[in-house]
């Protein structure tokens, strides 16, 4: 019975028909307040992750006595780790996600997991106890970002996605911002355990507001009792709710031909029509049930716009996190700089990211394609250049400035629209398929997915990095990754939104699905579909 409680309290559940409602209910249930926790849950863990960037070199030599000649191999060792964790714990975390009746559940694990490396890395004097705590660190990010994703898109839907995706995007890049400042200064002022304080006040905080969050579906238990706004959960919608989307999406012939099924605001009036005759009633005795795949990671992975998304994931992750191996090594060794000037280089790369919710807003409605293929374009330059940053002057500090800003305004436009292009393509699916993916969807999934491919690219980074600038210098390293880019550009141009040879959308929702919405005969079944797919369905 204890157990029952206290499994009730953690998820959220009401415990029995007679139970009251939770104080602030309607507070704790709203968007604002949902998507704030989720926003303070991945600054935690950005924070924690790049709080120690600065401090772990000096922490390797001073408390592990690891001699200062192999500092570089074990700081991309450390931050490697973190990536693996990440890899292997995001798809675990997204199918328990989807399998819970509960998303702030696994959130409060992997909060107590981070707690647990926290305190690991503050009481480490050896390399392997180092290893350990990343290693914990990495699978409570996996779970952050795993079902923290998941839930945004289960409180607000698929409309206007891509800028609330890009909020989080802020708080990644203040939570990656502040760290290593903090980080730096602290430990220069102060000492190292003076750092982990810092860490332990705000997991106070983020402790403090995950347990205040109610799930808008968990809250819908208490509509007897008083009404809660907003009660929907994305990944269950109807064919009624998913006509009322403004951007709903189908699949044609098995591929992810999608189209716009929402109502636009010219009102036009067979939009719901349209959205609604996708899914076939259930008293049809003529369509056969859909089957439930036993692995819908397999279903997702079988789309070519999620892969071609998840590839540039992984190398924009990668170029981001490179940087962490080396930048601070580099400025220390080129401009003799103090730790806190190692933790302030990282300002220039990572203040773009105050315009991800703005690259959001961009991608919501001109599409994902070319703004992500834009950004990846800029890096290429950036990065090439870094090879004339060479000695210590005002001049050379400028420069590499410089060009680390425009390299993070670049950066910063890739991640949005790729993300809510995954949202897009689960929408699709489900669409098309009607319970495809089992009555609670497959949204943490897939962003486990997209997790792993973030993991990836913290694992590849920092490794190739380091590696590239102990054999062959600076330089190298700048137009290696420059080469990242290209790869990483080409198939996000060829297939993110929907192949690029089809792409006739002409209105923003379009685009942004990849497809132009036309009317066909189709045999009186009513709907629309992708012309670029009947051209096809003719041939």
């Amino acid at each position: 019975m204890a157990l029952g409680r206290l499994r009730n309290f953690l998820s959220g559940h009401r415990a029995d028909p007679s139970s009251p409602p939770p104080h602030f209910l309607h507070i704790r249930s709203s968007k604002l307040f949902i998507i704030l926790t989720l926003c303070a849950a991945v600054f935690s863990d950005m924070f924690l992750y790049g709080v120690i960037v600065p401090v772990v070199p000096f922490a390797l030599t001073d408390r592990a006595g690891v001699p200062a000649e192999d500092a570089q191999h074990w700081v991309s060792v450390l931050l490697a780790v973190y990536g693996a964790a990440l890899l292997v714990s995001a798809p675990v975390s997204g199918w328990y996600a989807d399998r819970t009746s509960s998303r702030r559940l696994p959130l409060l694990f992997g909060l107590v997991a981070l707690t647990g490396a926290t305190v690991l890395l503050c009481l480490a004097r050896s390399v392997a106890l180092m290893v350990v705590g990343r290693l914990l660190q990495g699978c409570a990010a996996g779970v952050v970002w795993t079902v923290g994703m998941a839930l945004m898109v289960d409180t607000v839907g698929q409309k206007d996605i891509g800028q609330l995706l890009g909020y989080v995007g802020i708080s990644m890049s203040v939570g990656i911002i502040i760290a290593p400042l903090v980080g730096g200064v602290v430990y220069q002022r102060s000492g190292y355990y003076a750092v982990y304080y810092v860490c332990f006040g705000l997991l106070a905080l983020d402790i403090a507001m995950r347990l205040a969050l109610v799930e808008k579906k968990i809250a819908a238990q208490w509509d007897d009792v008083v009404g809660v706004e907003g009660k929907g959960v994305a990944g269950t919608n109807t064919a009624e709710e998913v006509g009322e989307e403004d951007s709903a999406a189908v699949e044609v012939k098995g591929e992810d031909l999608d189209v716009p099924g929402g109502t636009s605001s010219t009102g036009a009036s067979t939009t719901n029509e349209a959205a609604t005759s996708i899914q076939p009633p259930a008293t049809s005795s003529t369509t056969p049930p859909q089957p439930r795949p036993r692995l819908p990671m397999l279903t997702l992975l079988s789309s070519r716009r999620l892969l071609a998304a998840l590839w540039g994931c992984l190398i924009q992750a990668s170029i981001l996190t490179a940087f962490d191996s080396v930048l601070p090594l580099f400025v220390s060794r080129t401009f003799s700089w103090s730790p806190t000037g190692a933790g302030l280089i990282f300002l220039p790369i990572l203040i773009p990211g105050f315009f991800a919710p703005l690259f959001g807003a961009i991608s919501d409605r001109h599409g994902p394609r070319w703004l992500a293929v834009s950004g990846f374009v800029l890096a290429i330059p950036c990065l090439v250049l870094l090879r004339f940053v060479d000695h210590n002057s005002t001049r050379q500090v400028v420069l590499l400035c410089a060009l680390l800003a425009v390299l993070g305004t670049a950066l910063a436009a890739v991640m949005p629209p790729l993300m809510a292009e995954i949202t897009y393509i689960v929408e699709a699916k489900e669409v098309r398929s009607p319970g495809i993916f089992g009555a609670k969807g497959a949204y943490a999934q897939a962003y486990g997915l997209f997790v792993m491919a973030f993991a990836g690219g913290c694992l590849v980074g920092p490794i190739w990095a380091g590696f590239v600038d102990e054999k062959s210098g600076w330089g190298t390293m700048g137009w290696s990754l420059a080469v990242l880019c290209i790869g990483g550009a080409v198939p996000v141009l060829i297939w993110t939104g929907g192949l690029v040879t089809r792409n006739n959308a002409k209105t923003g929702a379009e685009r942004a699905m990849g497809r132009r919405e036309v009317k066909v005969d189709d045999g009186g079944e009513g709907g629309v579909v992708d012309e670029g797919a009947v051209r096809e369905e003719a041939k």
